[in-house]
């Protein structure tokens, strides 16, 4: 596959499908899949209660004026895409928390796919156990990076007119976010820190921005969103190994 931009970013989720069908990756996909299953049924109920209360809340802020309260289901379709992609990544966050351990022994596993080369992958199960709490700090740092943005972008989406934005700046930060989600799986294997692998995406935002973007599309889609996440496991491993680093050397940070 060609390296270096938007449209080579796009192949690596359909890459990923394929990967985990692979014999040897199967049982790193299955387990994290039913916890997935259990979680995203929780997720969506609580979400639609959120859903029909911002609803609400929007047209009692609006003016009592015909027209204005007669665009209710322009309201009802900006709010709806700002909570499927709420869906999208929060079922992300909580389906990454819980699979973290088995997500970072795939990602290893499909690395030595790929590349005939081995991480050390001796450790088996034990060595799951083991990189647990490491794990879980991981994905902290990603949820920290991740709130006070999103919080900025909830923020704008309930204010009036602006919020006609809204929605397009959620998706294009959704699919930043899906990239740095999964390609930290890789980073993490090789002991790359989160600051430096932001570093490392935004030298090649096109190509990050083209794998996160099917990614997030994926996310929202209900029960094909239970497969994306072991898949963009496997096809951000393929990223890594295949899409140069082109902010070595470079001191911005995003």
């Amino acid at each position: 596959m060609a390296t270096g931009g938007f449209f080579s970013g796009l192949g690596y989720l359909g890459e990923g499908f394929g990967l985990i069908r692979q014999p040897g990756l199967r049982l790193f996909v299955i387990i994290p899949l039913i916890l997935n299953i259990l979680l995203f049924g929780v997720l969506f109920l609580a979400l639609a209660e959120l859903f029909s209360a911002m609803i609400a809340s929007a047209m009692g802020w609006l003016p009592d004026w015909a027209w204005l309260q007669s665009l209710d289901w322009l309201f009802w379709l900006l709010y709806g895409a700002v909570i499927l992609l709420m869906l999208a990544y929060g079922f992300v966050i909580l389906a990454n928390l819980i699979g973290s351990p088995f997500y970072g022994y795939l990602s290893e596993l499909t690395e030595k796919h790929l590349t005939g080369q081995a991480l050390d992958t001796e450790g088996g199960w034990g060595q799951i156990v083991r990189d647990i709490p490491r794990a879980l700090w991981r994905e902290a740092q990603k949820i920290l990076y991740y709130l006070p943005r999103a919080l900025a972008l909830f923020i704008l989406g309930l204010i009036p007119v602006v919020n006609l934005v809204a929605g397009l700046l959620w998706f294009g930060f959704n699919c930043w976010m899906m990239a740095l989600q999964y390609v930290d799986y890789p980073a993490d294997n090789h002991r790359v820190s989160f600051p430096r692998l932001k570093q490392r995406l935004a030298g090649n935002r096109m190509a990050a921005l083209g794998f996160g973007l099917p990614v997030a599309l994926g996310a929202m889609i209900p029960v094909l969103n239970l497969v994306v996440v072991p898949a963009a496991v496997c096809g951000a491993t393929a990223y890594w190994v295949r899409e140069p680093d082109r902010a070595a050397g470079q001191r911005n940070v995003v």
